[in-house]
């Protein structure tokens, strides 16, 4: 693995600006968001209405100012796990990181999903051929359920996968 280069100034604000309206456009139960950045890393934390801050998830730079890698926060275990995002990839933009750590994270603080069945759900089940053995990834099925994805890379070919709440 070679090495990943720190975040660029330009980038660290685009990312910040671009976090900064999604979330005052579509995430009202947040009163802002703050976003910190070290090395290849942007941690994003909402602010809510009392002035709870709430870790939600960190981006990883791989050289593009327009695709992250995605690792979501775990309040159990106090640290970021890759995950994927709602859109079922690994990767992707910092609004597509904060909606898939906003629905998760603030499921019950008066935000809920559109009342429309999902119109692109996929006929094959997804999959995260990087994911190391063991990893501890998550995919968002549905409002509240997560499928690690260390079963889903493990399973035998055929096998559907097993939900958990």
């Amino acid at each position: 693995m070679g090495h990943v280069p720190a975040i660029p100034e330009s980038t660290r604000d685009s990312i910040t600006w671009r976090l900064i309206l999604h979330a005052e456009k579509n995430w009202p139960q947040l009163d802002k968001v703050q976003v910190a950045c070290r090395g290849a890393f942007a941690y994003a934390a909402g602010v809510l209405p009392g002035g709870q801050v709430i870790p939600l998830f960190r981006l990883r730079y791989g050289g593009s100012a327009h695709s992250f890698g995605f690792a979501i926060y775990t309040a159990a275990r106090e640290r970021y796990e890759d995950a994927l995002l709602l859109t079922g990839y690994p990767t992707g933009t910092p609004q597509e990181a904060l909606d898939t750590a906003c629905t998760v994270h603030l499921a019950g603080l008066g935000h809920e999903p559109d009342s429309e069945p999902a119109t692109n759900l996929r006929s094959h089940p997804l999959s995260n051929a990087a994911a190391a053995p063991g990893s501890a990834v998550m995919i968002t099925a549905s409002p509240g359920w997560y499928l690690p994805l260390s079963s889903a890379t493990q399973r035998p070919a055929g096998r559907p996968a097993r939900c958990i709440r």
